[in-house]
């Protein structure tokens, strides 16, 4: 079974070739984003606590229970990010459901960034200043 690609920045690698948003098809996405990112930290969680009882527990059969508990955790969080991959958003951080659409502004590729529990894309930011660099849409606006 694969496994999920993590980037090393904790993020999940995303496929070479993306879809180029409009904001409005960002937004419109939503919804559908919105419950499958859910599921990825939800399932993010349980793997985390998972990995945390493997290693406290002492080897044995309820640590192969454990590590087999994991196993199909992991393998959900991996169908969950390929959900999102066939949406043609990239997940940038598993823990708290941080996601960016790749977009066109002024001639140049920039990522529309949305994070659970925002309600709508808010904000955007270059493609190599992350999350700290986000900036209100309405700049994006001519």
């Amino acid at each position: 079974m694969a496994k999920p690609q993590f980037s090393e920045s904790g993020g999940v690698a995303a496929p070479r070739k993306r879809r180029k948003f409009s904001l409005h098809e960002a937004n419109k996405a939503l919804p559908l984003v919105q419950r499958i990112v859910r599921d990825i930290v939800g399932t993010h969680g349980q793997c985390s606590h998972l990995q945390a009882s493997i290693e406290s527990t002492p080897r044995g059969k309820k640590n192969d229970e454990l590590e087999g508990q994991l196993e199909g955790k992991l393998q959900r969080l991996h169908d969950l990010v390929e959900e999102i991959n066939l949406v043609g958003c990239e997940l940038k951080d598993c823990s708290v459901g941080l996601i960016d659409f790749l977009a066109r502004h002024q001639g140049r590729d920039i990522y529309l960034c949305w994070k659970l529990g925002e309600e709508r894309i808010n904000y955007w930011h270059e493609l190599h200043s992350g999350f700290t660099g986000r900036q209100p849409v309405s700049v994006l606006q001519d």
